[in-house]
């Protein structure tokens, strides 16, 4: 038997362009990510019993292969020639789910790292990465972690300097968000302002986090219904106020984030958002995971 305890890290947005729709039904992506310190906990143990056991501190998410997280361990027992009987995996979320935050890939990737350390497997980070793109297009992103361009569906990744230290306050508002509906809107509209992904690559160069912050943009917040947008919009002005350098919303939403440099603006735009958004966190960015591993 062997128990081993992994972090499962947010991710965020920095930027996201959509450049088209592909012959295979996927979308053609363009985005700058950044991995935060918000996490989920999932402890791994091994010699547990004869089936794959899953479960989770939520009572609505799959406890079995629908669950990423289990995926994952499928896919790498399948790759690596193990048996997953046995295996037991205890999910303690803290991620808001269904919030553009790759909660759900998080913790494939963080089943994919730890196994790889607790079954001694040694497989290196870009095998890990193949595998998470058979669990899901973020998932490979999340093996890596750090501040990384993602293209193709996602899981073309390039390497990045790494964002200037900052503080991130998150706030997710509690109305849903269909991720198919803003991909359907996209499709059938124009793009009227696209994220200057260039400048915002030169100033990572630079280790200019203002000028990062200044260029932060997400094509899906071009498409939110009208209610919504003002609301994300609203979200957005409050941390400008409270000091934030830029904010965004990440992924399709509804998260929206702001980068802070100094502790006492990001915690009063915390304290003050909390009031209203019951999920709204402090965090900071975080550098390569497979480094850390």
């Amino acid at each position: 038997m062997g128990v081993l305890e992994v972090k499962a890290y947010a991710k965020l947005n920095l930027s996201l362009d959509v450049l088209g729709k592909r012959p295979d039904g996927y979308h053609e992506m363009r985005m700058v990510m950044q991995t935060v310190s918000l996490s989920d906990t999932l402890r791994l143990e091994t010699g547990t019993g004869a089936t794959l056991h899953m479960g989770s501190n939520l009572g609505f998410l799959p406890a079995n292969e629908h669950n990423l997280a289990a995926a994952a361990a499928l896919r790498l027992c399948e790759a690596a020639g193990v048996d997953p009987g046995g295996l037991s995996i205890d999910l303690e979320k803290a991620i808001p789910v269904c919030a553009g935050l790759a909660g759900g890939s998080a913790d494939a990737a963080a089943v994919l790292r730890g196994l790889n350390r607790l079954l001694g497997l040694d497989l290196p980070g870009e095998r890990l990465e193949e595998i998470g793109a058979l669990v899901g297009s973020d998932v490979p992103y999340c093996v890596r972690g750090g501040t990384a361009l993602a293209e193709g569906r996602g899981e073309v990744l390039t390497d990045l300097p790494p964002l200037p230290h900052c503080l991130v306050v998150l706030c997710k508002p509690s109305f849903p968000i269909s991720t198919p509906e803003l991909f359907r809107s996209l499709d059938s509209c124009r793009i009227r302002r696209r994220p200057d992904t260039t400048g915002l690559l030169a100033a990572l160069k630079a280790g200019d986090l203002q000028g990062v912050a200044r260029r932060m943009y997400n094509v899906f917040e071009d498409v939110l219904p009208p209610r919504r947008a003002q609301e994300i919009d609203g979200i957005k002005n409050a941390m400008i106020q409270y000091g934030a350098l830029g904010a965004s919303m990440s992924g399709t939403g509804p998260t929206v984030f702001g980068l802070f440099t100094q502790q006492e603006a990001a915690q009063k735009a915390w304290e003050a958002l909390k009031e209203q958004y019951a999920e709204t966190f402090l965090a900071q960015s975080m550098e390569n995971l497979l480094r850390q591993v």
